[in-house]
């Protein structure tokens, strides 16, 4: 499986995200739709960020010269570090000054353009030349920024009018990610938690706490976690929680990948000694016959004075909470005393509250983190198959268990559909539950 992780460490930013799939060697030819139907130019150039080498892309808004034959992707390994943070501040105004950068043939263009509405927006998308596949994906991140955006300020979403986020240079950030990530043509697209930074930013609407509102929007959707720190700056900006929003799936740690590439995408501060870039590692994730690497944590405690029934109800309680498998294990504990180790899988954003909770049903004093990180896990998917038994049909609940590559290995019929049929038929169960396999099977062996 080919994998595209993002490391996100030191956040993330449109500029940033399109800078690192550059680097890590996207063709920028696939910017060309972009540049055609916008007036501006992509120019990357390679900087320092405490001590990497990392590639920068700027957004520039073109002069209206008759001979302005630009590329679409521009080296310039001169180039200067803006003074702007990344998409500062995608979809705000901020009450600071820019300082944009005059050359030959074009102006920076972040926050230049009109402030457009969401359909606005949608209606330039729609009207490049892109594969349909980039399309999709472009208007849904658009959709995520205008639903965070219309959280935050209490609006339907058709009302929204963006205001950075719809100048040209934001749109060319989140149509050139959509394009250069697929361009990659990775089958799966995973982050690291993303770093925040801390502080506050100036807003047309005041001065407000980092992550910013909309950034909070954005990620009550996504699956990936927030991490605050490591810096008092704004490090993770709207356009570059949408994108990774929309596109990535969240884990923990950078998963294990046969590498084939990398790359480094330039943040505009400098934030020494934390080097401001984002990187994405390109590889494959798994070979045939591999399952699923899925995020966890295990959480376990020793019990020796808990009762059957509070025993008993754990599973249940503790799945209420976010666990996704509890195991109660009979030890022996201090003084040779009888009692049971209770194991807990949850995934990691739950940890704390599964934590609480099996401390409130237990009376436990301590729970610990058993400090494992993921586990390899099948793709489950259920299908309902019909046995014809004495002239009646009854429908049975089939659990199917494949690899990464989609080979099928385990074939489950549920218990509780079985007994039930059993019941009513006066079949053993044992019968039942092959059947109702042998079925499955057959049914996935015509369907292929």
């Amino acid at each position: 499986m080919r994998v595209l992780a993002f490391d996100g460490r030191m956040g993330a930013s449109g500029d940033m995200i399109l800078a690192a799939l550059l680097d890590a060697g996207a063709d920028s030819d696939v910017l060309e739709p972009v540049t055609d139907a916008l007036e501006v130019e992509y120019r990357n150039g390679t900087v320092d960020k405490s001590g990497i080498a990392a590639t920068s892309v700027d957004v520039l808004l073109m002069d209206d010269d008759p001979h302005d034959g630009h590329n679409h992707v521009e080296s310039d390994h001169d180039h200067s570090d803006s003074s702007h943070d990344h998409d500062h501040d995608d979809h705000h105004d901020h009450e600071q000054s820019h300082s944009h950068t005059h050359d030959h043939d074009g102006v920076h263009a972040e926050g230049h353009g009109p402030h457009r509405s969401y359909r606005e927006v949608c209606e330039i998308v729609a009207d490049m030349d892109l594969e349909p596949a980039v399309e999709r994906d472009a208007l849904a991140i658009f959709e995520l920024l205008g639903e965070a955006e219309a959280g935050v300020h209490g609006e339907d979403l058709e009302s929204i009018h963006f205001h950075e986020v719809g100048a040209d240079d934001a749109i060319a950030d989140v149509v050139g990610a959509a394009a250069l990530v697929h361009d990659l043509e990775p089958e799966r697209v995973v982050t690291t938690p993303l770093a925040t930074g801390g502080g506050t930013v100036s807003m047309s609407h005041g001065e407000y706490p980092v992550p910013t509102p909309a950034v909070v929007e954005i990620a009550e959707q996504a699956d990936w976690s927030l991490r605050g720190g490591p810096v008092d700056a704004e490090l993770l900006t709207p356009t570059g929680a949408a994108i990774l929003g929309y596109i990535a799936d969240g884990i923990e740690t950078l998963p294990t990948l046969s590498l084939e590439k990398s790359g480094y995408g330039a943040g505009g501060y400098d934030l020494d000694p934390h080097p401001n870039v984002l990187r994405v590692l390109v590889g494959d994730g798994s070979g045939r016959g591999e399952l699923v690497e899925d995020d966890i944590a295990v959480l376990e405690t020793n019990l020796d004075d808990a009762t059957p029934e509070v025993l008993g109800g754990l599973q249940e309680t503790l799945a209420d909470a976010g666990a996704r498998d509890t195991s109660i294990l009979p030890a022996t504990m201090k003084k040779s005393r009888p009692g049971h180790l209770v194991k807990v899988i949850c995934k990691p954003e739950d940890r704390e509250r599964v934590a609480r909770k099996l401390a409130e049903e237990t009376g436990t004093l301590g729970v610990r983190d058993a400090g494992a990180t993921h586990r390899w896990i099948a793709n489950r998917e259920f299908e309902t198959v019909t046995l014809e038994i004495d002239g009646e049909e009854y429908e049975i609940s089939v659990k199917i268990a494949s690899d990464v590559e989609g080979v099928v290995y385990d074939v489950s019929a549920e218990y509780d559909d079985a007994k039930r049929v059993a019941r009513e038929t006066g079949v053993p169960i044992r019968n039942v539950l092959q059947r109702a396999e042998r079925e499955a099977v057959g049914d996935r062996s015509s369907s292929h």
